[in-house]
C-alpha cells in the first residue's frame, strides 16, 4: 500500500505522517506531496518519498500519483481557491484509478451555514461526481485554532467573541490525524462520511476557564454583539473582508455549527479525544 498525502508539510499533514509511521506503515510507502519540497527534507531523511505537488500545476499532481494506491487530500488553506485546487487533485486521482480517496472536509459540509462550508460541499460533490472510492472526514474545529486567543488572554485576561452560548466540539490536530491514518490503513471505510469531533462540546466561558487554568491567571469571556466584534476587529487594523469573515464564523458557532459530537472520532482512534485543557496547555 502506497499513500500520497497532499499538503504533507502542513501542521495536519506532518501529524498524519507520524501516525502512519507509528502504525507500522513503512516510510517508503508514504509519499509526501509538498509545494516546497525543501520543507520536507526531514521527512525525506527518514525514508519518506517526497515529491513536488502544487495544486495549480496539474502535471505535478499526476506525477505524484504514479504508483499510489490511496490518497489523502488535506483541504487547502487558501480560502476562496479551495474548490478549484481540490478539483485538480480529484481529476488526477480519478485518472490514476486510485483505490481509496480520503478528504478532510468540514462539519455537515453539505447542509451547514458555516461560512467555510460551501467550498467543502463543492469538493464533496466533485468527489462523488468523479466516482472515486472515497472516505469523507468532516473535521470539527482544531483546539490549536485558539492559540492566538490564548496568547492574547495571557496579556489581557480576556477572550472576546460574538459566539453567544454556542458550543465547539474541538479536538487536537493529532486526534484528527490519527483518524486519517486509521481510515487510510484499514479496510471497510470506503463510502463512509464521518462527522468527527471532540468528545466534549464546550462553551466560550469554559474556554476562558481552561485558558485561565493553563495560564495561571484570571481569564474571562467577553460576549460581544456582532457589531461590537466588527468594530473591535476594525480598530485592530483588520481589513473589511477579514472582519466580515471572522464575524460570519462566529455567527456559525453561535448557531450551533460546531456543537455536535457523537463519539465517532474517539471510536475511530480507539481512545478519548484530547481534553480542552490539555490541548491548550500544549499551546503555551
Amino acid at each position: 500500500m502506497t499513500v500520497l498525502l497532499t499538503g504533507a508539510t502542513g501542521h495536519l499533514g506532518r501529524l498524519v505522517v507520524e501516525s502512519l509511521l507509528a502504525r507500522g506503515v513503512a516510510a517508503s510507502d508514504i509519499v509526501a506531496g509538498a509545494r516546497d519540497t525543501s520543507k520536507a527534507a526531514d521527512l525525506a531523511a527518514r525514508g519518506v518519498t517526497v515529491v513536488p505537488l502544487d495544486y495549480t500545476q496539474p502535471e505535478t499532481i499526476a506525477a505524484a500519483l504514479q504508483g499510489v494506491d490511496s490518497v489523502l487530500l488535506i483541504s487547502s488553506s487558501e480560502v476562496g481557491q479551495r474548490a478549484a485546487q481540490h478539483q485538480a487533485v480529484i481529476d488526477a486521482a480519478a485518472a490514476a484509478g486510485v483505490a481509496k480517496f480520503v478528504y478532510t472536509s468540514a462539519p455537515k459540509a453539505t447542509t451547514s451555514d458555516l461560512v467555510l462550508a460551501p467550498e467543502h460541499k463543492a469538493t464533496e460533490e466533485a468527489i462523488a461526481a468523479a466516482g472515486l472510492p472515497a472516505v469523507i472526514l468532516r473535521n470539527n474545529w482544531y483546539t490549536e485554532n485558539y492559540a492566538a486567543d490564548v496568547a492574547r488572554a495571557r496579556e489581557t485576561g480576556v477572550i472576546a467573541a460574538s459566539v453567544g452560548e454556542g458550543r465547539v466540539a474541538s479536538a487536537n490536530r493529532a486526534d484528527y490525524a490519527d483518524a486519517a491514518a486509521v481510515v487510510l490503513i484499514e479496510d471497510g471505510h470506503i463510502g463512509q462520511v464521518y462527522e468527527l469531533a471532540g468528545d466534549v462540546a464546550w462553551t466560550y466561558p469554559e474556554l476562558a476557564a481552561a485558558a485561565a487554568e493553563v495560564l495561571g491567571r484570571d481569564v474571562t469571556y467577553q460576549n460581544l454583539t456582532p457589531e461590537e466584534q466588527a468594530a473591535a476587529l476594525e480598530s485592530a487594523g483588520l481589513d473589511a473582508g477579514t472582519v466580515g469573515f471572522v464575524v460570519a464564523l462566529d455567527a456559525g458557532i453561535r448557531g450551533g455549527a460546531l456543537a455536535d459530537t457523537d463519539g465517532t472520532l474517539s471510536r475511530l482512534i480507539g481512545r478519548p479525544t484530547t481534553p480542552l485543557v490539555e490541548g491548550l496547555r500544549a499551546l503555551v
